[in-house]
């Protein structure tokens, strides 16, 4: 019985863990909308990867070439992307200022790509990446209503 409660508990720790994403953003919300897209985006990466295809015109072997390559959490591809179209600069662009930048944060590499916290550019982001965030239950509200 001990073991049993051993490896539930191991399990969970090990859930809750793979689950929370330390995004750095400088804001809590949308570090905690990052990590919905991020948890969701694991359990069907397939179709995370489509879905990032056709809302951002990229190629599925740049996304994978992101995760495999670069080293980067699903979420992470969803908001460079997003950063790159609010930016207006390049994803090439921004995967570099991510790779030498990545552990001061998301937030800092906003602000080197010139979007800086409180700036309407930073508020479209956190509502864009909050809609992502839950697009999922939306739907299926939709649906129940029907």
């Amino acid at each position: 019985m001990k073991k049993v409660l051993l490896v539930y508990s191991l399990v969970a720790i090990s859930l809750i863990s793979f689950a929370q994403f330390p995004f750095n953003t400088g804001s809590v919300e949308l570090d905690a909308d990052l990590n919905k897209i991020n948890t969701s985006a694991k359990l069907d990466f397939g179709s995370f990867k489509t879905d990032l295809t056709v809302s951002f015109n990229i190629e599925e072997k740049k996304i994978d070439f992101l995760r495999t390559s670069v080293k980067m959490e699903p979420a992470e591809i969803y908001f460079a992307l997003e950063l790159s179209k609010i930016s207006q600069k390049p994803i090439d662009n921004v995967v570099e200022v991510y790779k030498t930048n990545k552990e001061k944060g998301w937030g800092f590499i906003a602000k080197q790509l010139g979007i800086k916290p409180g700036s309407p550019e930073f508020h479209q982001l956190k509502e864009i990446t909050k809609n992502k965030g839950s697009k999922g239950k939306g739907k299926k509200n939709k649906g129940k209503k029907k």
